[in-house]
């Protein structure tokens, strides 16, 4: 008797509404707890746009810069590396006029309007770092990259890599780091922490157009892998110095005539070939200081012509270069005839369709017909060499 009692009081509390409530509510804050949980986890997979913390990328470099001397006597590595961060006075960067994102090293060269400038460069597509991911280290960890988009400065490498970043499979940073033709000195773990996490069997990428021309870059990525695979985006070299020359008369209204820069003697004719807009151009010059490191097969050419004629057969030609499944096609690109070029119906991390910045596609200057077919005629035996040597005919005239 007493025992059936005691149960009867005890169904009777487990079963008044009071219970039954608080049952409820403590199921619903685990289910929001593990929703939560779950959500920091994917977005901490995220590729995140590039931030730079000035305070503690100086403090590692002091760091660095103390311990190098003690490490360099064990690590092979890093003598490799200051060897091949001597400057070669027989080559010229070419690139120095280049004004892309980029990583900085110190306050004092990442001003406000650099900043409002790199920002513009990117894909208005909102993507950001959530403000759940700083209380997870995520999935994944940091590598080096496994493929670089070394060329070539405006071929279009800024659109091949925001293609790319709709791929599940390839994580990119948005910045270009130059690592390898500017900030060498700052080692490879200054590197790899640029990089964003990454899963099994994802891959790694960043682009940075002026390592092509860079004397060093070559010899710098075959000591960090030999395996690393290349990426290379040409255009045809008279296009794009008039691009190249566009962008700087932009921010440079006052510099000479592209006509005044293109001769070092008008009247004889004379081509200025140490002009970085003219000399980007000589791809097939440039192609030999890679082959020295690098064999063909390890390096892919994707046409800027094609690029914007048919974006999903050349990203189709990338994907399986980068030994990936075809999963960016025709569906992802509409063509918007304002800018000229195709534009993503749904960038990585948005629902909806998204374009370059504003700052492409731009308004080319009228130039002289006669400079332009003297142009052409000077890039024709370089462009019939760089055919030979990559097999492949990109159609210039």
């Amino acid at each position: 008797m007493e025992y059936s009692l005691f149960c009867h009081h005890f169904y009777a509390l487990s079963v008044s509404p009071v219970k039954k409530k608080l049952g409820l509510l403590f199921i619903m804050l685990l289910l929001w707890v593990y929703m939560l949980y779950s959500c920091v986890g994917y977005c901490a997979t995220m590729p995140p746009s590039l931030v730079v913390d000035n305070s503690n990328n100086r403090a590692k470099e002091t760091d660095f810069l103390g311990k190098y001397a003690e490490a360099e006597s064990g690590r092979p590595d890093l003598v490799m590396s200051k060897l091949l961060a001597r400057p070669q006075s027989s080559w010229t960067d070419v690139e120095s006029d280049y004004d892309e994102p980029t990583v900085r090293r110190a306050p004092r060269d990442f001003s406000k309007d650099e900043v409002d400038a790199d920002r513009a460069e990117e894909w208005d597509d909102g993507r950001r770092v959530s403000s759940l991911s700083s209380f997870s280290n995520g999935s994944g960890s940091k590598k080096l990259p496994q493929a670089i988009i070394i060329g070539v400065k405006k071929g279009g490498t800024r659109a091949l890599l925001e293609f790319l970043r709709v791929h599940p499979d390839i994580r990119a940073v948005g910045a270009e780091p130059h690592f390898f033709d500017r900030n060498y000195d700052n080692g490879l773990d200054w590197y790899r922490d640029l990089m964003p996490k990454t899963l099994e069997g994802q891959i790694t990428m960043e682009k940075t157009p002026s390592y092509f021309v860079t004397r060093e870059a070559p010899a710098r990525i075959y000591a960090m892998s030999r395996d690393t695979k290349l990426i290379v985006v040409v255009r045809d070299p008279v296009t794009r110095a008039i691009s190249d020359y566009t962008q700087t008369l932009s921010k440079k209204p006052d510099i000479p005539t592209f006509e005044s820069l293109t001769f070092k003697n008008r009247t004889t004719g004379l081509i200025d070939t140490s002009w970085s807009a003219i000399q980007i151009g000589i791809y097939a010059k440039h192609l030999d200081n890679w082959l020295q490191y690098f064999p063909m097969s390890q390096i892919l050419f994707v046409s800027g012509e094609r690029l914007i004629s048919d974006p999903a057969g050349e990203l189709g030609r990338v994907q399986d270069f980068l030994g990936l499944k075809r999963i960016i096609t025709d569906k992802h690109f509409y063509f918007n005839q304002t800018k000229g070029f195709p534009c993503l119906k749904k960038a990585e991390g948005s629902s909806k369709p998204h374009c370059l910045g504003k700052t492409k596609g731009r308004t080319h200057p009228n130039i002289d017909p006669e400079v332009v077919q003297r142009l052409r005629d000077f890039y024709r035996p370089f462009n019939m060499k760089f055919y030979q040597m990559t097999g492949h005919n990109f159609g210039w005239d």
